[in-house]
């Protein structure tokens, strides 16, 4: 049976294959990043996973392969960022700035998929020595560490949890297992650690998980502060999500929601990240890092009411929860040009 994903947004197989986990690409430090040198018509990577952005004359650019003369400007964040739902690299958010909306800099994209704040900052890290002079620096993020802010405390550690963390953790586990001398210890076998989260492990303290996401989002954002520059203007844009913005979807978002709830392995949206997906939720998470934003000198811009007022009700921006349409992409592009006061 045919999908309306797969009829009404084909080019998110592109993304699937992108996304293909027996292709991941695994990083020192940052555990997982994209497919290298990844070629379809809808997205492409250069030799180190970074999409290309795109110019006002179709040139383009990324980070390891043609980096412009400076100064630059950066995106970071997750899939958002990245541009996932986009039919094309133009189609980006980095695309948008650089061709329409903000063009007097190329935009870089430093967005990695599945990424929370702390990896957002290391990949920046690792690989800043490639860039020149940098204008700007954009957080486009927020929604990430909120999810993985939810994993149960012994994920969390001293730097927070991560996507596809049980994985890590039950691979160091077994590394562990083959390293020790003796299968006992003090006479009895040892315990294997946790590592498989169900839905009853996840922590529902929700003021507290937005309190602890927060933290760390401005623990990273002190890092980007150091590693960008004195002179590079830094703003972290709490991203545009569809429950966060608006109370009655789009009929084609409304179509794709509940087919995603319907096939969904896992549990409709709902069961899982309901309790992150209010409005409530979103204004107590902005509140947060305002405040944080404010003491590092950074700026701190929640687009979801902005983006809200701006869309028609029947404007069609979601491709599901998180990723945005091309008519998104450009929407939230031109706003977040708007609200930053670029050019």
């Amino acid at each position: 049976m045919t999908l309306f994903r797969d009829e009404l947004t084909p080019q998110m197989r592109d993304y699937d294959r992108f996304d293909d986990p027996g292709q991941r690409n695994y990083q020192p430090y940052v555990m997982y990043f994209h497919q290298t040198n990844f070629t379809s018509p809808v997205i492409n990577t250069d030799r180190s996973g970074f999409r290309l952005s795109r110019g006002p004359d179709g040139e383009s650019a990324s980070a390891s392969s043609t980096v412009p003369k400076g100064p630059v400007r950066v995106l970071s964040g997750g899939s958002t960022a990245l541009g996932v739902g986009a039919t094309s690299d133009a189609h980006t958010l980095t695309s948008l700035l650089w061709s329409r909306y903000a063009p007097s800099h190329p935009w870089l994209n430093f967005a990695g998929r599945c990424y929370n704040s702390t990896q957002e900052a290391l990949i920046f890290t690792l690989y800043r020595h490639q860039l020149p002079e940098i204008d700007e620096v954009v957080i486009f993020s927020g929604l990430n560490d909120l999810t993985v802010g939810r994993l149960p405390e012994w994920q969390q550690g001293d730097h927070g949890a991560f996507f596809f963390c049980g994985e890590y953790f039950e691979q160091m586990d077994e590394l562990r297992e083959r390293n020790r001398k003796s299968s006992k210890i003090f006479g009895r076998r040892a315990e294997r650690a946790r590592t498989i989260v169900t839905h009853d492990d996840v922590r529902r303290d929700i003021p507290k998980v937005i309190e602890n996401a927060a933290e760390l989002t401005l623990r990273q954002l002190d890092v980007w502060r150091r590693m960008a520059g004195p002179q590079t203007r830094i703003s972290y844009v709490l991203q545009p999500m569809a429950l966060w913005m608006r109370d009655v979807n789009a009929p084609e978002e409304q179509r794709l929601f509940d087919e995603i709830d319907r096939i969904s392995k896992l549990g409709t949206w709902k069961e899982l990240y309901g309790d992150i997906s209010t409005k409530e939720a979103a204004r107590a998470y902005a509140d947060a890092l305002r405040v944080g934003c404010e003491k590092q000198g950074a700026r701190f811009f929640d687009l979801n009411p902005v983006v809200a007022e701006t869309a028609k009700a029947d404007d069609w921006l979601f491709v599901d929860r998180a990723h945005y349409t091309d008519r998104g992409h450009d929407l939230v592009a031109r706003v977040l040009a708007e609200q930053l006061g670029l050019s």
